[in-house]
């Protein structure tokens, strides 16, 4: 039999954890159809992996790219970095299903709370849809690079049976119905389950709470045996108000969920914190009992670099003067408060109750300015704000942000490294098996934050560099746990019979920068930070290749996966 795609001379790591080994890789019709030495016969393309790893495509859980697979095929950063598969519909937000009515409300969220702005979601969003399996539909109709997984988000469910009404309380008997009938709908369509949060950071439309947080217990309870009837789908949850920091009523949120739908649940997030250096530990112990059942918290195995600017202070965001005050509001509203003293005053006060901006503002070095518009301010761009403290003769971190951001008309940037600062204490929870190692957060938070580089950072930093995992360990950790785990089946592993998922990359360079840098290639031109891969040669999905040595193929093979 001709093969479509035959992979010479590789070393496979499999996905399964298992030793390494040498063996050819032949594709036919989208799967792997054989795996051995010296595989013969005529093959419509073949690559020479001499002395590179041949492994699954890595499959990314986490993701905000609802909208972006409207104007971008490729799905980009994440298909730079050998992803194959992207879980979309994450932190109970999306667009669908959505009726033409609440399409503002939809794009408002997505602005709110993913960093997206609205006037790019105005050019870019296709609205080829209304229910959320007619959006699945159109993914499919307009192609894509990779494959692209759905979560059904609760909050556009709840927008669609309740109208406004979703912002200010739960769900009535009768809207009940309807979002559990929809729900059920989707699911059964192929989404891999719902996504919903209960944290107090997570904001929507005009400010207010996002839809998903106003659900009852009963709505939830609801939600759950939809899983639970239909015997399949994760649910993914963002718990944490403070990562590392959780309450016995977050513990208890998770235990409901785990009992009610008799499903996996994947909560947000655990990160490392430097001032609860052992809290994220202590969390993983104090969960471990409904970790083992099923409530797999998610891990970023990057610092968490946020890039701000004070005119949408995602920083900020659980800030009750920032959220009341600042958001959505006029520029020079904002600037007002900014320069106020008694508004300064309520900003540092919640920034003191908090340990974890205290201790950013307590240590300047850890804030640097990234851009600056004006011709006379350029001289800051790189230096912290500790180096700037010094120039200007000035000790307080706070007020010398706001000044500076006043100068340049609220334009400046800022760049923070805000978690998962400490290597060692990193490097244990990206070894802990109680961990899933995800939180790309790719599409969202455009100008921010950019993690899309994820697995190839893993790989470089903690495989090659650190050696906390072998390479076996690392690639199993972004292949088959995240496949297995939100139920997408025959990807995620190098078998016979298997999609043929694959990336080739060269051990000795693969990785990723801890920062990402600026291109304005957003609907309308606008900026948002992408992240490029080394190492990575190859990229296949269902057999075809889309990226060889950094160049895009042009190709549309990834399917929509249906649970």
């Amino acid at each position: 039999m001709p093969y479509d795609l035959l992979i010479k001379g590789g070393t496979v790591v499999d996905g399964t954890g298992a030793p390494r080994y040498r063996a050819d890789v032949a594709a036919a019709q989208g799967r792997i159809v054989e795996i051995g030495k010296s595989i013969g016969g005529p093959a419509h393309q073949t690559i020479d992996a001499a002395g590179l790893i041949v492994a699954p495509g890595f499959v990314d859980p986490h993701t905000h790219y609802d909208a972006q697979i409207c104007w971008d095929q490729q799905v980009t950063s994440s298909s730079w970095h050998g992803v194959t598969s992207v879980v979309l519909g994450s932190c109970g937000v999306g667009v669908a299903p959505c009726k033409p009515a609440d399409r503002e409300v939809a794009a408002a969220d997505l602005t709110n709370l993913e960093a997206i702005p609205f006037d790019v979601l105005k050019a870019g969003l296709t609205w080829d849809w209304e229910s959320f399996p007619s959006y699945m539909d159109a993914a499919a109709r307009r192609g894509s690079a990779i494959n692209l997984g759905f979560l059904a988000p609760l909050t556009p469910f709840r927008h669609w049976a309740m109208g406004r009404d979703s912002l200010e309380r739960a769900a009535a008997p009768r809207e009940l119905r309807q979002i559990e009938g929809a729900l059920r709908e989707a699911i059964a369509a192929g989404a891999l389950g719902f996504s919903t949060s209960v944290t107090n950071i997570d904001i929507g439309y005009e400010g207010k709470p996002l839809a998903c947080r106003l659900a009852s217990r009963e709505e939830l309870r609801a939600y759950c045996r939809v899983l639970r009837d239909l015997g399949k789908g994760i649910i993914q949850l963002n718990l944490a108000n403070k990562p590392a920091d959780m309450s016995e009523a977050e513990y208890d949120t998770l235990k409901f969920l785990l009992d009610e739908s008799g499903r996996p649940v994947s909560w947000i997030s655990l990160f490392d914190r430097d001032d609860m250096p052992e809290g994220a530990m202590r969390t993983l112990d104090r969960f471990e009992p409904l970790i083992r059942r099923g409530g797999v918290p998610q891990i970023s195995c990057r610092p968490l670099f946020l890039e701000l600017n004070l005119r949408s202070p995602l920083l900020f965001i659980t800030m009750a003067c920032v959220q009341e005050e600042i958001f959505n509001r006029p520029l020079e509203v904002q600037k007002r408060l900014y320069a106020d003293a008694g508004f300064r005053n309520r900003l540092r006060a919640e920034i003191e109750s908090s340990g974890m901006h205290r201790h950013t503002f307590r240590n300047l070095d850890r804030v640097a300015v990234q851009l600056a518009a004006k011709p006379e301010l350029q001289e800051l761009v790189g230096k912290d704000l500790a180096a700037i403290a010094r120039q200007r003769g000035r000790t307080d971190g706070l007020e010398l942000m706001l000044d500076l951001a006043l100068e340049d008309n609220l334009q400046m940037r800022f760049v923070v490294a805000m978690l998962n600062n400490n290597q060692e204490r990193v490097g244990r929870l990206v070894a802990d098996w109680r961990t899933l190692i995800a939180l790309s957060d790719g599409g969202a938070h455009v100008d921010q934050i950019c993690d899309a580089g994820y697995c190839t950072f893993l790989l470089g930093r903690w495989v090659r560099e650190q050696g906390v995992l072998s390479l076996e360990q690392g690639v199993k950790r972004i292949t088959s746990e995240p496949a297995d785990l939100f139920g997408i089946r025959g990807r995620g592993r190098v078998a016979q019979g298997y999609a043929a998922d694959l990336v080739v990359f060269d051990p000795d360079t693969v990785g990723s920068a801890e920062r990402g840098r600026m291109r304005n290639d957003l609907p309308g031109g606008a900026p948002r930070l992408v992240m490029e891969a080394r190492g990575v040669h190859h990229t296949i999905v269902n057999g075809v290749p889309i990226n060889e040595h950094g160049k895009y193929t042009g190709a549309l093979p990834g399917a929509v996966i249906r649970s």
